[in-house]
């Protein structure tokens, strides 16, 4: 998300449910969706939108504390470049984490 002032990029304040820009102090609601900006190019412009919707892939995995059976992952590279990365999970339902090395 880009702030509307400034235009610089903008991080989640998870505990504040806020988006907030670093440079300029500037703060909008988690979820809201507003026009962020336009991107043009070749010739073309187009409204950049943030909404709230989920992007990471999910897959059917057990939580370990809820028991849902389904739950997000992204692959990590959290040791050196020569082992292989770790899939780190998140529940769909409850939120925890767990990490499934390989």
């Amino acid at each position: 998300m880009f702030c509307p002032k400034c235009k610089r990029l903008m991080r989640p304040d998870k505990p504040a449910h806020v988006w907030r820009c670093a440079a300029c102090g500037t703060t909008v609601p988690l979820g809201k969706a507003l026009e962020v900006g336009r991107v043009e190019a070749a010739g073309r412009s187009v409204s950049v939108i943030e909404t709230k919707v989920a992007t990471l892939p999910s897959t059917d995995e057990e939580c370990p504390k809820c028991g849902n059976n389904k739950a997000y992952w992204v692959l990590r590279q959290t040791r050196g470049a020569d082992e292989p990365e770790t899939r780190i999970f998140e529940c769909t339902k409850c939120g925890h984490k767990w990490r499934e090395y390989q």
